[in-house]
Parts: structure tokens; sequence; C-alpha cells
């Protein structure tokens, strides 16, 4: 196996690993759950680099690698809902989608047939960790004890910053962006899915 592909399983096996130490009630185990998302995350940018650096391309590589991504940033947006920091409704647009086209340009990556991605999507994707890093970060700073004991005032910003209405706003925003980038992705490259279906429903012999 490749490092690219070691690489890509251990963000998998990593991903419930945050989601356990996240929602978890111990305050130390959601410390270390930032740290694993963290390392997690880094795991991804470090084998793009080495698999472009080395050409370390592989089949499996090529499909697991951004599912591997979205499994892990979807358990995040599921870890807050879980928590009623978001609300759930727009959570499951969001994984739905997310998982619904990685997996449609995992296949075309897959049949050397790549698809086209929007600047729109790639801002959507940026947009998308940018609040899971936000919550993530002041969540877990705001669980700190000492920071509500010694620094009411850090506290109560920290506090605001996570405010519903702020947290729904981002969200919306990110649910909009979801589904606007998702019909794009779907009608500009309709003629690969329609062919994809029509695959799938040939009979065989």
């Amino acid at each position: 196996m490749t490092l690219p592909n070691s690489l890509t399983f251990l963000r998998i096996i990593l991903t419930p690993v945050f989601l356990f130490l996240f929602i978890s009630e111990s305050v130390f185990y959601k410390q270390i759950s930032l740290a694993v998302f963290i390392v997690a995350a880094l795991t991804d940018w470090y084998d793009g680099w080495v698999a472009r650096r080395w050409g370390y391309v592989s089949r499996i590589g090529i499909f697991l690698d951004p599912l591997a991504d979205k499994i892990l940033s979807s358990a995040a947006l599921i870890a807050f809902a879980q928590l009623e920091l978001i609300d759930v409704w727009m959570v499951w647009i969001i994984v739905i989608r997310d998982i619904v086209i990685t997996l449609l340009r995992s296949i075309a990556e897959y049949k050397d047939q790549p698809v086209v991605t929007s600047s729109t999507a790639k801002t959507k994707t940026f947009a998308q960790y940018v609040v899971i890093y936000y919550i993530l970060v002041l969540y877990v700073i705001r669980t700190i004890p000492f920071i509500n004991r010694d620094y009411p005032n850090l506290f109560l910003v920290v506090d605001n910053l996570l405010h519903p209405q702020v947290l729904f706003g981002m969200m919306l925003l990110i649910t909009i962006l979801t589904v606007w980038t998702g019909v794009s992705y779907i009608y500009t490259n309709r003629k690969f899915i329609t062919a994809l279906y029509e695959k799938s429903n040939r009979p065989n012999g």
C-alpha cells in the first residue's frame, strides 16, 4: 500500500475517533478531539502532496481520498448537530449532497473521465471547512473550565460567537452554496451522469 493510501485510511480511521471524543462529556476528550481532527485534516494535505510529488497515484486512492475528506467533514457536522449547535436538516442536506457528488466524482475519475468542478464548488468546500473549524475551536474553548472561571470576558465573547443565530446564519449560507453547487454540478455533468445511469440499468448479455 502506498503512503498516500495509508494516510487516506488513517483519516477514515480517525474520523470515528474524533466523533467519539467530541460528543463525549469529558472536557479532556473534547480537547483531544480538536487535535485528532487537525491531524486527520493534515493527512489530506500531506497525502495529496506526496501523491503529486512522487507520482503515487492509484485507482483506490483516486476513489477513496475525496470520499475520506467528505466522511471527515460530515462527521464534524453530525457531531455539531448531535450537540444541538446547528440544525439537523441543514446537516442532512450538506451530507447527502457531499456524499453523492463525491461518489460521482470518484467514479468519473476512476473511469478516467474527469468531470467539471466549478470555482463556486471549491469556494463552498473552503467556506464549509472555515465554519467547521470556527465551531470546533470555539466550542472546545468554551468547555474549558478555567476560561469561564478566570477569563469571564473571554468566555462571554466566545459564547456570543457561538450564539445560535450566528451559527444559523453561517450554516444557512453553507447550505445554500451546497444546494446551488450540487444542482450546478449535476447539470454541467448531466451527459456523464445519464450515461452512467443508462449503463447501470442496461441488461447483461
